[in-house]
């Protein structure tokens, strides 16, 4: 009698949806980084504290 084992080879369902998410997220922050979107809000920030403080 032959006994029969079921090894998965490849990858897993949740492993590609990990890989795919850490993916996206790291895209994102390149896409941020290099479009400038965080400088840009931080410098208003910053004038709108002078502004208030009434320095320019």
């Amino acid at each position: 009698m032959k006994i029969i084992t079921n090894k998965s080879k490849g990858i897993t369902l949740i492993a590609l949806i990990i890989t795919i998410i850490i993916l996206l997220i790291l895209a994102g922050v390149t896409i941020g980084i290099l479009t400038g979107d965080t400088r840009n809000i931080w410098k208003s920030k910053r004038s709108s504290i002078q502004n208030k403080n009434g320095r320019i």
